[in-house]
């Protein structure tokens, strides 16, 4: 809510770092000088609340509260820091209790940090223009996009728009298309004439609820040749697709 908004809403995603994930640096509304994160940490299990002068204000994910009262106690701790704004509590009022496993949390952050490693080595082997390495909160996927040059139209509130055409690369914790953990590599806009293509490691094309590829993140766990799997289906998707979405 206070962070400075970005056309492609970037401004809401989070960074992968060791401890976890985090905001970007976020302007304290009290100081244009100052800003602090928020940082979700699955090391110590808290969310931390770090300001400019090395403050650390932590509050714990383990005591079972709902997301109501995790997010009021949040709020409360901004505001004794000075912090206020306009908040949506709709997007995080929930009055569920919500069990917390420290295991799985750490065991998450680790796939985040080894995903994130192939996915900046493979996004430093592609021309053209991409985005950052983002985890997105509202399903926890990290992912970026490569931008063809291509340009896609469409009419948005009467007004005609052009976007990049893009491929993603990404990890999901798993949803309602498919409830395990997944790779994915989605073209956009999608060309029916790609399915059926040759793809490595047990990725398929999948066209089911959305349309891309797919790779169960079971095809590469614990294997030991695993990140280079995950590479080669990234590589492949894009030695197939990328020609289509250049113009």
């Amino acid at each position: 809510a206070l962070a400075d908004p970005h056309p492609k809403w970037w401004h809401v995603s989070l960074k992968v770092q060791e401890e976890g994930a985090a905001t970007i640096p976020i302007p304290h509304p009290g100081s244009s000088d100052t800003t602090f994160q928020l940082v979700m940490n699955l090391k110590t299990h808290t969310v931390d609340i770090a300001t400019d002068d090395g403050e650390i204000h932590s509050l714990s994910m383990t005591e079972g509260l709902s997301s109501t009262e995790f997010g009021n106690r949040l709020l409360s701790t901004l505001r004794d820091l000075g912090i206020t704004g306009e908040f949506e509590r709709s997007k995080f009022e929930n009055d569920e209790p919500r069990a917390y496993d420290p295991q799985a949390a750490n065991n998450f952050r680790v796939i985040l940090l080894n995903t994130a490693k192939v996915l900046e080595q493979h996004k430093a082997g592609l021309s053209g223009e991409t985005g950052p390495i983002q985890l997105w909160p509202h399903n926890f996927d990290l992912a970026f996009e490569w931008f063809g040059t291509l340009m896609v139209s469409s009419d948005e509130n009467g007004e005609t728009k052009e976007h990049p055409s893009q491929i993603n690369f990404g990890l999901a914790p798993g949803d309602s298309s498919h409830p395990e953990a997944y790779y994915y590599s989605n073209p956009w806009p999608f060309q029916e004439s790609l399915v059926g293509r040759e793809l490595p490691g047990g990725a398929r094309w999948f066209t089911e609820s959305w349309q891309g590829t797919l790779l169960s993140y079971a095809e590469i766990a614990d294997h030991e040749s695993g990140a280079e799997k995950l590479a080669a289906y990234f590589k492949a998707v894009y030695d197939l697709a990328s020609p289509l979405l250049t113009a």
